[in-house]
């Protein structure tokens, strides 16, 4: 049985040549390289000038399809041309006759055969009403052969040169250059209407994607011909400045004389000269070459055998401290007996000092003293807020912008090997995900490993053991046990008045008097000024808040000379009955009612970043139910403290004339004033059982004592810490006894001796001997106490301070 195809009579049973990423549409003319053994049989079956089904495979990979792994829409062609090739393989030249479909698959003679039907392209109305689109589909397929490179111009003109609007069409499809899926999908299309549609949107697309394409080659062909010509440029530039005798040579030539000169380890050397040759033969226009650059130039700026010679006159040393701070006699000391024996051993292994106290009592400025008396190189390093491991460590080099960490560029700063170096607010350190650096800090203050610090950035040991370092911190809890542990710790308590009022006249007022322009011989202060400005003024441990006021009343003086003119007086007095139009209101008034002997309040002494501070521990009981209640912000230690004293009260309150259903038939509540600020800490135990006592027997707190320590159920008073911080606030506050544990009775000799000579300290080892000396008739309690057989005072006591 024979159909009409096209002019061609074609039979209905037909060989089946299978092709893999290929399909072949009607008109269409396709070469193929035939190798396969059944696509032989095929073409040997359809002999010269016969026909064969061309049919594309689902999957490429398949090496033997079956029918299975055909599609059932493919192409009658006719054989134009068999050639052999290579390898036992025939080239042959294949012409697309008519669309058919398959209709069964059957092998015979070793090679697939195929029954098929025509399957023609129809249209769903009139054929003229589809030449608009198929013109529009012939002016998208001029543009997409005028931009795709791989197609030669004549392709547009033998599509157009087709006879038939479905001729065209199938003309555009086979010089697509689309996936297999989609050449299929458009040789299966149902109507003609369907393969216009999709053949301009196939066009649209790809139009838009080579011209996407051809930007991109636009940009990039761009910025190359910028980069030639810039390094053309730049050749002319060095080739004029040669001509001109602007250059003895090159910048590297310079590099290389420099590194000739620089005393350097011999690792270092080597490194610095590989990485010299390196940049010779990288060009200058590289990023590579910046880097490389830079890399040289921090070696070469760094310090490796520059050093200042150390000034070891202990004399000197200790008039240039003096001069700088007035007290701190311990911290003094113990950077004399540093000198000393530095100046014995010739070398000596710095001590890693970290200098502890409240803000404003000098600890950076010291560290600058220190520096000025061993007349070394001072270079400071502030911490606070530091949270990347590569603030200390630095960023490796192949990171954009890398630098050293803040440990080489302070080196690089001091230029020498041998500096003061100052870590600032060591405590304010900072982890998050970057890492965490006060661990990367325990290689740079270790005695034992700082010799060969490496920075990620160098990737060279760098020796610091001749750095003295000095740490500051406000306080010890913010600092790792592990980097802790590497610290010398000198503790800077804060100024008594006394000391205040010598750093004010001998320092602050003659410093901010010229900062305003003001000679301090034309002024004249009255001996009570500083003082009430220290009193009504000020509440700190440090002078930070009163230099502030100073400032501020020297800007008066400045004013008044500046208004006055030339009638101004030559000499200026400052009276103290001036300071309320200098300084405005007082924010601190004298607590009177603190000297008092009160019932149920207690002075407590607590420690604080900004010192020492005195609290007033409150204690009301009322008729209740047995409820505690705790107010003023309290923290969990704090709140286990007021426990523990209730219960010792509790075990005490027969001996204490209390009724045994005390604890049941009456509400207590204790109260720590300022509720707005946190309070925690062990330390405020014995001050809540003496306000507790005297609140539930009626007898009344001297006023002029305060009291430190923690208690235990049984009424035992432990060490607690901060204790030079707390006595140098109970002088500030005019506090002239203080109760203190047993365990802390040796930290009196480290107290200024301001405070020793006007506080007595009273050091005890139970609750017993703190309510003998705190509560104003303690003897009476006490005898009753031992009458019933209770723990009496241990032999030794103090006797109670003198009542009000």
């Amino acid at each position: 049985m024979t159909r009409d195809g096209a002019g061609f009579s074609v039979p209905d049973r037909l060989p089946t040549l299978p092709l893999r990423d290929v399909a072949l549409f009607p008109w269409a003319v396709m070469p193929v390289l035939v190798g396969r053994p059944a696509s032989l049989a095929a073409i040997e079956a359809a002999g010269d000038d016969g026909f064969v089904l061309v049919v594309s495979q689902r999957d490429a990979d398949t090496a033997e399809p079956g029918s299975a792994d055909l599609h059932r829409v493919g192409t009658v062609a006719r054989v134009r041309q068999r050639s052999p090739a290579s390898n036992d393989a025939i080239r042959v030249l294949l012409e697309g006759v008519a669309r058919v479909r398959v209709t069964r698959f059957s092998a015979r003679g070793g090679a697939l055969r195929a029954t098929v039907e025509l399957h023609p392209l129809l249209h769903t109305g009139p054929l003229e009403s589809l030449e608009p689109l198929s013109r529009r589909v012939a002016s998208l397929f001029d543009e997409y052969v005028a931009v795709q490179r791989r197609l030669p111009v004549e392709v547009a003109s033998l599509a157009h040169g087709s006879g038939s609007i479905e001729r065209r069409a199938f003309a555009v499809a086979a010089h697509l250059a689309v996936r297999q899926d989609v050449r299929q999908e458009l040789l299966e299309a149902a109507t003609l209407d369907e393969l216009l549609q999709r053949l301009a949107e196939l066009l649209s697309g790809e139009l838009e994607l080579l011209g996407l394409e051809r930007k991109l080659e636009d940009e990039v062909r761009d910025a190359m011909v910028r980069n030639q010509r810039e390094f053309f440029l730049h050749e002319q530039l060095k080739a004029i400045h040669r001509e001109l005798g602007h250059d003895d040579g090159n910048d590297l030539a310079e590099l290389e004389e420099q590194l000739a000169k620089k005393a350097l380890p011999d690792g270092v050397r080597d490194r610095a000269t590989r990485e010299l040759r390196k940049l010779r033969r990288t060009p200058p226009t590289s990023p590579e070459h910046t880097v490389g650059r830079n890399f040289v130039d921090w070696i070469l700026a760094l310090p490796w055998t520059e050093r200042t010679e150390d000034v070891l006159d202990l004399s000197h040393a200790r008039e240039i401290l003096d001069e700088e701070h007035h007290g701190l006699e311990e911290v003094k000391e113990r950077i004399l007996d540093y000198l000393a024996a530095l100046a014995l051993a010739g070398t000596l292994k710095g001590p890693l000092l970290c200098l502890t106290g409240p803000p404003g009592t000098g600890k950076t400025s010291l560290g600058r003293a220190v520096a000025r008396a061993l007349g070394r190189r001072f270079v400071r390093v502030s911490l606070g807020g530091v949270r990347d491991e590569a603030e200390i460590r630095g960023h490796r080099r192949t990171y954009i912008g890398a630098m050293p960490g803040r440990i080489i560029q302070g080196m690089r700063r001091a230029e020498v090997v041998n500096p003061v170096f100052l870590l600032d607010e060591l405590d304010k350190l900072g982890t998050d995900w970057r890492g965490d650096p006060s661990a990367a800090l325990l290689e740079v203050l270790d005695a034992e490993q700082h010799r060969a610090f490496s920075d990620h950035y160098l990737e060279l040991d760098y020796d610091l053991s001749q750095v003295l370092f000095i740490t500051t911190a406000n306080s010890l809890a913010g600092i790792p046990d592990a980097l802790r542990d590497r610290l010398e710790v000198l503790r800077l308590a804060g100024y008594v008045d006394q000391e205040k009022l010598t750093i004010a006249r001998q320092h602050l007022i003659p410093k901010q008097l010229r900062e305003h322009g003001i000679d301090p011989a034309t002024v004249w202060w009255d001996a009570d000024v500083i003082p009430d400005v220290l009193r009504s003024y000020t509440r700190e441990a440090g002078v930070r808040e009163l230099e502030r006021r100073l400032a501020r009343i020297a800007r008066k003086l400045a004013r008044e000379r500046v208004a006055g003119g030339a009638d101004a007086p030559a000499r200026q007095t400052v009276r103290a009955a001036d300071l309320h139009d200098l300084l405005g209101i007082a924010p601190y008034d004298d607590d009177l009612r603190a000297a008092e002997d009160r019932i149920g309040v207690a002075s407590g002494l607590a420690f604080t970043n900004a010192g020492g501070e005195r609290l007033d521990i409150e204690v009301s009981v009322v008729p209740g139910r047995g409820r505690l209640q705790l107010t003023g912000t309290l923290g969990e230690v704090m709140k286990e403290s007021a426990s523990a004293a209730l219960s010792y009260v509790r075990a005490r309150a027969s001996v204490l004339g209390l009724d045994r259903g005390f604890p049941r038939t009456h509400d207590i509540h204790i109260h720590i004033p300022a509720g707005a600020t946190p309070k925690d800490g062990p330390s405020a135990g014995i001050a809540i059982a003496a306000a507790l006592v005297s609140a539930a027997t009626g007898v009344p707190v001297r006023g002029d004592v305060a009291l430190t320590g923690e208690i235990t159920l049984r009424g035992r008073v432990l060490p607690v810490g901060g204790l030079k911080e707390k006595a140098v606030a109970a002088h500030r506050h005019g506090i002239r006894h203080v109760v203190i544990p047993a365990g802390n009775a040796r930290d009196v000799e480290e107290f200024p001796a301001e405070v020793r000579d006007a506080t007595t300290f009273h050091a005890v080892s139970s609750m017993d001997e703190a309510l003998q000396i705190t509560l104003r008739d303690a003897p009476v309690i006490l005898a009753a106490a031992a009458g019933a057989g209770m723990h009496a005072p241990a032999t030794g006591a103090h006797p109670p301070p003198t009542a009000h």
